[in-house]
């Protein structure tokens, strides 16, 4: 974290972006590309606006419970929290054109209350808590507490263009500080605030920025060279491109997703990682799975989800509608899961994953399907939990179809 104050210009782009994401409903890497396009900003600088809106934003609750306001009133108040967040982390107050101060003494009776309340030290809404606590138990409060903290930057290595040593050694000749990690083969993790994506490196092709959490379901996928592979839920394509330099350019890589700007995406990721065997299909009806019946040798469905394993990274779904969202959700992957499973040809393997910790979402959806579908038998599945790795939370399932 920070060790010296924001610049008065830097607080005025870290309140922009906040006002876009808690007022106007905006994602917030929508907001960065919004705010951070067309300026020139020093990489660390840059580095460091995201460091405070993230933490601000993944403890939200806390913060304005210290300065006395709701997030409803970020849009009048915001410098007010702003200064909070400096005074909380021992820092002198921002410069800024206009600028609410906060009462010290009231401030300081608020932290005494805070620190003595876990929940809310967390920055956990209580729709949040109530829902962890009933489904991962004693699990949870350590899960509560590693989602408050800010994220590690992680790299995968294209290996069909480089190996993870020359990568590392490139990044810094290029000022990017990056080491291995042990119990990832295919993941680097940076180390510096350097802008990664104003690399050659990246330019070329030889890295992706993705979690290490993420990469360890691209691997368990086990896809080899001249299999028929579907990525089936491919978005933009990160565990796609992953499966590609599994496959070493060789086989079949379908790429599938309901929304064509994804995939138009995912075709320049492709062009520059050199992934040559992607092919990308719109997902147009559900004959486009029907003419795909009992063909692929492996399937992944990397679903739509609540997201509450990545909440270090994307701290603003803890204040979005994820909770009428869920049932939605819910019923949106066991349709997904008995639709698409029929691409998977007998003795072929099916990944069924979500980028959550909740059993609801996970362990309970692949059991609910097994029960339906004795043609498929479990193999194994990982909760890849974050308070245990230290990564983004994901689970993981893997099953093999017997019959038809």
């Amino acid at each position: 974290m920070l060790t010296y104050p924001l610049s008065g210009s830097s607080s005025e782009l870290v309140l922009n972006v906040l006002t876009m994401v808690l007022t106007r409903g905006k994602p917030l890497d929508r907001a960065y590309s919004e705010h951070f396009s067309g300026l020139s900003l020093n990489p660390s600088e840059q580095a460091r606006i995201t460091q405070v809106t993230g933490d601000i934003l993944r403890r939200l609750n806390l913060y304005c419970f210290l300065v006395d306001i709701t997030s409803d009133e970020f849009e009048r108040q915001g410098s007010k929290l702003l200064n909070g967040w400096h005074v909380f982390h021992g820092l002198d107050l921002p410069k800024m054109q206009y600028s609410l101060q906060i009462e010290q003494a009231s401030f300081d009776a608020n932290l005494e209350k805070a620190k003595t309340d876990p929940v809310l030290w967390d920055g956990c809404p209580e729709w949040l808590n109530e829902l962890g606590q009933t489904q991962l138990g004693d699990k949870w409060p350590a899960e509560r507490a590693a989602l408050a903290e800010q994220p590690k930057r992680y790299l995968r290595v294209n290996e069909l263009k480089c190996d993870r040593e020359k990568l590392i050694a490139r990044l810094q000749k290029e000022g990017v500080t990056a080491v291995a990690l042990p119990d990832v083969a295919s993941a680097v993790e940076v180390t510096s605030d350097s802008a990664l994506f104003r690399t050659d490196a990246f330019k070329d092709g030889w890295f992706e920025q993705q979690d290490a959490g993420s990469q360890l379901v691209a691997n368990a996928v086990g896809a080899k060279p001249g299999m028929r592979v579907v990525d089936a839920c491919a978005g933009a394509g990160g565990k796609t491109l992953h499966i590609a330099a599994q496959m070493q350019g060789k086989g079949r890589l379908l790429a599938m997703d309901v929304e064509q700007w994804k995939l138009d995406n995912l075709k320049a990721r492709a062009k520059r990682a050199g992934a040559h065997n992607v092919e990308t299909r719109i997902i147009a009806s559900s004959k486009t799975i029907k003419r795909l019946k009992l063909s692929a040798d492996r399937v992944l469905l990397d679903v739509p989800c609540s997201g509450l394993g990545v909440l270090k990274r994307n701290p603003d779904s803890k204040w979005r509608d994820t909770p009428e969202r869920l049932p939605v959700l819910i019923e949106l992957q066991k349709h997904i899961l008995q639709s698409y499973s029929r691409m998977v040809k007998v003795g072929g393997m099916l990944i069924y994953a979500t980028c959550s910790i909740m059993p609801e979402e996970n362990r309970q959806q692949v059991d609910a399907f097994l029960a339906q579908n004795p043609q498929f038998t479990l193999l194994e599945d990982e909760n890849i939990l974050v308070s245990e790795r230290g990564f983004d939370g994901f689970y993981l399932a893997k099953m093999e179809r017997i019959a038809e």
